[in-house]
């Protein structure tokens, strides 16, 4: 396995292979114990997203296990739009966890890792003492917006990656230029997306069946949407934290509206002049948070 990204020999991160289900996780992974904080990145991230949160929940006790999940860096690509349906990225989260051998776990995501996280707690598939997602809504707050211009106009790129091979071609053309300026265009603050980050990213994007398994996460949630099913309406019993940087170009703050229907113990921060990527450009704040919110391990 060639990994993604290369942690500093200080940083107390290392990288490993771990084998669930028929597929191989790259796993990023820090400190020790029995209670695992499984972080989700999103798109078209890495596990690379959460190198400044590694070092913060190692201390606090927890362990840390930071996937590529299926399709991403090193971890396995199957072939299909099938072979991304949620419920199955669902169940490679829930067989990582056991995988573990830990007792507790705690969910920490961020974009699509948040609603494949929203998922996992809502059905109840594993036992969740806490949930953190990052700028991504409850997916029934997500699909009410949805119904209106505002957010519509905002996800048009959702309908664009439906396309055969395009999107594909325009994501990995010029050096994968379109996931570079994901990033730093999109950013606030652009000093935190420096060249030597983007090549991380452009760099697993462009490796062989990367982008089409990226996109097809896309694909299997406008083809597959039974798989998305949410038992015991969409409510969630553990107590939830959501971190919202709130120049987000992808996701309105009125995605947010009516979150409190659904979860019975919950905590909004809203972080003002952050964009999508907030803890990746904003780490000293949302660490900050995570540290004040979270328990220790």
């Amino acid at each position: 396995m060639t990994p993604a990204w290369s942690p500093p020999a200080d940083s107390g991160i290392a990288v490993r292979a771990v084998a669930v289900g028929g597929l191989t996780f790259e796993v990023a992974e820090a400190g020790a114990g029995d209670h695992l904080a499984l972080c989700l990145h999103g798109f078209p991230e890495l596990n690379f997203s959460w190198r400044h949160q590694m070092p913060l929940l190692a201390d606090m006790g927890y362990r840390v296990w930071a996937p590529n999940q299926r399709g991403y860096g090193a971890s396995s690509r199957p072939v299909g739009i099938e072979q991304y349906s949620a419920d199955r990225i669902v169940a490679d989260a829930a067989a990582l966890f056991d995988a573990s051998g830990a007792a507790k776990l705690t969910l920490v995501a961020h974009d699509w890792g948040g609603a494949i996280a929203w998922m996992f707690a809502i059905n109840r598939v594993r036992a969740v003492e806490r949930l953190v997602v990052m700028n991504l809504p409850h997916p029934v707050c997500f699909a009410e917006a949805l119904k209106h211009w505002p957010q519509r106009r905002r996800s048009w790129y959702m309908a664009a990656f439906q396309l055969p091979w395009l999107p594909e071609a325009a994501m990995t053309a010029r050096d994968a230029a379109a996931v570079r300026h994901a990033f730093r265009g999109m950013a606030v603050d652009k000093s935190r997306f420096p060249d030597d980050v983007l090549d991380v990213y452009a760099a697993a994007a462009q490796a062989p069946g990367a982008a089409t398994a990226m996109i097809n996460w896309y694909r299997a949630a406008a083809r597959h949407r039974d798989r998305m099913k949410l038992s015991n309406g969409g409510r969630v019993e553990v107590p939830t934290l959501i971190v919202w940087g709130e120049e987000d170009t992808a996701l309105g703050l009125e995605t947010l509206n009516g979150t409190e229907r659904f979860v019975r113990d919950l905590t909004i921060r809203r972080l003002p002049g952050v964009s999508h990527w907030v803890q990746q450009e904003t780490p000293e704040a949302v660490n900050a948070i995570l540290a004040d919110w979270l328990p220790r391990a």
